[in-house]
C-alpha cells in the first residue's frame, strides 16, 4: 500500500500546479484547515470532497471489555466527515446498477 502524501508534498504539488511559492501553498492549506475548524459547528463543505458535521450521540449503556461490567456512556457531540458522492464514485468507481 502506498504511503499517504504529507502536508509538505501536497503543498509542493499545489505550488507547482498553480505556479505559487511553496510558502503560499502551505498558508492556503493551513487557512482551509483553520476555516474548517471554525465553521464545523455550522457544517463545513469542501466541494467535491465532503462535509464536516457535528453529530449528537445519545447516552447509552456499554460494557467494560475487561470485566464485562455494564457502564453508562454519557451523551456527547462528535465530529464526523461525510464523503461526497462525487469523491466516492471517483475513488471506488460508479456502483453497478
Amino acid at each position: 500500500m502506498a504511503k499517504s502524501m504529507s502536508k509538505s508534498q501536497i503543498a509542493a504539488h499545489l505550488a507547482s500546479k498553480f505556479d505559487l511559492k511553496k510558502k503560499v501553498a502551505v498558508g492556503l492549506l493551513e487557512e482551509v484547515a483553520n476555516l474548517s475548524y471554525r465553521e464545523a459547528k455550522n457544517s463545513f463543505t469542501l466541494p467535491g470532497i465532503g462535509k464536516l458535521v457535528l453529530v449528537n450521540r445519545k447516552a447509552r449503556i456499554g460494557r467494560n471489555p475487561a470485566t464485562g461490567e455494564q457502564i453508562q456512556i454519557p451523551a456527547k457531540t462528535v465530529v464526523k466527515f461525510r464523503v461526497a458522492k462525487a469523491a466516492k464514485e471517483s475513488i471506488l468507481g460508479a456502483p453497478p446498477k
